[in-house]
């Protein structure tokens, strides 16, 4: 692909590494491309050429190169479950989901409906993705329609992809962060007109979860997603025993929690359901039929006492599957942790994770997961030049163990278990450098 008059080139090269599909296992060689000497060509926000260095076109040999050799670059990392709002509650004591939420998250929230503070902490929200790694995010808002608008407006500055949504709660809340069936219908209708579609912004229709609506904001959050069947609802479900009792209480007339939300037309292929660690065989079943995604919180479900994610039961019942940090009640920003902490999850239960399979989650995984996989999550020529270049000899606990390592698989390996944010050397969002290690 030929440049044109106002399309400036940049040339980025270094080990690359992409994935087409999910991992069979560890000798699934063709589920990725690995590049050991690779080039990517951005042009105009996107990938326009990738491949072997030693084959760069040559209309394309003068251009600037930034060289990341010898570090690994790879698509930017996905977070398909995130809480704006809750940055500065993270690592708060708590013994359990609810007390969590009551005793800190709530009152946090609340700071966000002043718009300065809240497009202070956009700013910082968006710097602490992409030092992590992250160039795609899809966040909750807190009930305030100014915290969305502080998040889409700081990610538009950035040209960042990023979905985000106020979050819809009439009951079992605070008072200064409730709203009403209309009035969240209403906001979350004006974002969606002003923001949803515009350059890289999505609007997610956001229940925040059945606990905190009646049936009359469920309602009205169903006709938004009637209304609208292109943007993603992303809400939470069967993250904690006591949670799932109060909702069956709240609804006594439905099944289950699932058919809580699948009644008002909120469990569809654009839903996001975080957690789903307590499903039944028939929760299963109907999320599968119906093609909405089990979001894996790990970090946050170890943190909060919630239970263990049974991924292989998941993906057994045909469920669509992602993983997220969910800041702020994960306990940390890095997917690489999360990735971590998610083999330890799955560990416990009998189960693996290798690397390729992890990273593939973390990148086209998850973007299948959103919808976005033409889009964001690969290397491929003509999608979006999103992606980070990371270091497996960032600390010296890392190097001295690479001095041992021989394979991707093995450096994968390192990287998510030792790594963090300390192993991103770069962040690029459209194809320019959003982030770097300050650091040489």
């Amino acid at each position: 692909m030929a440049a044109g008059p106002q399309q400036k080139v940049s040339i980025v090269r270094g080990r690359l590494l992409w994935f087409h599909r999910e991992p069979l296992g560890a000798d699934d060689l063709s589920s990725f491309t690995y590049i050991e000497d690779g080039a990517l060509v951005c042009m105009g926000g996107l990938l326009s050429w990738a491949g072997d260095w030693a084959d760069l076109p040559a209309d394309h040999r003068g251009a600037a190169v930034t060289d990341h050799r010898p570090h690994l670059i790879v698509p930017g990392f996905i977070d398909p479950h995130i809480h704006f709002p809750q940055g500065q509650v993270v690592a708060s004591y708590a013994g359990s989901l609810l007390e969590w939420l009551n005793s800190y998250t709530f009152i946090e929230e609340q700071r966000y409906g002043d718009p300065p503070f809240a497009a202070a902490m956009a700013k910082r929200f968006c710097d602490m993705l992409l030092a992590h790694g992250t160039t795609t995010a899809v966040a909750f808002g807190s009930v305030h329609k100014a915290s969305a608008q502080a998040l889409l407006a700081e990610a538009a500055a950035r040209n960042m992809r990023l979905v985000t949504g106020k979050v819809m709660m009439d009951r079992n809340a605070p008072e200064a962060l409730t709203d009403t069936a209309q009035t969240g219908h209403d906001d979350t209708k004006a974002l969606i007109d002003e923001w949803h579609g515009a350059g890289r912004l999505e609007v997610a229709i956001s229940p925040r979860f059945a606990l905190t609506s009646t049936d009359a904001q469920m309602e009205a959050a169903g006709a938004l997603a009637r209304e609208h069947p292109d943007c993603l609802i992303q809400t939470h479900l069967s993250e904690n025993h006591g949670e799932i009792e109060a909702v069956e209480a709240l609804f006594p007339d439905a099944v289950d929690y699932t058919d809580v939300y699948e009644r008002f037309g909120l469990l569809t292929s654009k839903s996001l359901m975080g957690h789903c660690i307590h499903l039944s065989d028939r929760e299963i079943g109907r999320m599968a039929e119906t093609g909405a995604v089990a979001v894996f919180c790990p970090t946050s479900n170890l943190f909060l006492g919630s239970g263990l994610f049974d991924l292989d039961r998941i993906k057994g019942g045909g469920v669509r599957h992602a993983i997220a940090t969910d800041i702020g009640g994960g306990t940390s920003w890095s997917l690489l942790k999360t990735l971590d902490e998610g083999y330890k999850v799955l560990n416990l239960q009998g189960h693996r994770f290798h690397p390729f399979r992890a990273f593939w989650q973390a990148t086209r995984g998850n973007a299948e997961a959103i919808g976005m996989a033409d889009r964001i999550g690969t290397l491929d020529a003509g999608t979006e030049a999103d992606f980070v270049v990371l270091d497996a000899h960032a600390t010296d606990a890392m190097a001295l163990r690479m001095e041992r390592a021989e394979t991707l698989a093995e450096e994968l390996f390192v990287l998510q278990t030792l790594g963090d944010d300390r192993a991103v050397k770069a962040a690029y969002v459209a194809g320019a450098e959003a982030m770097a290690d300050a650091l040489p």
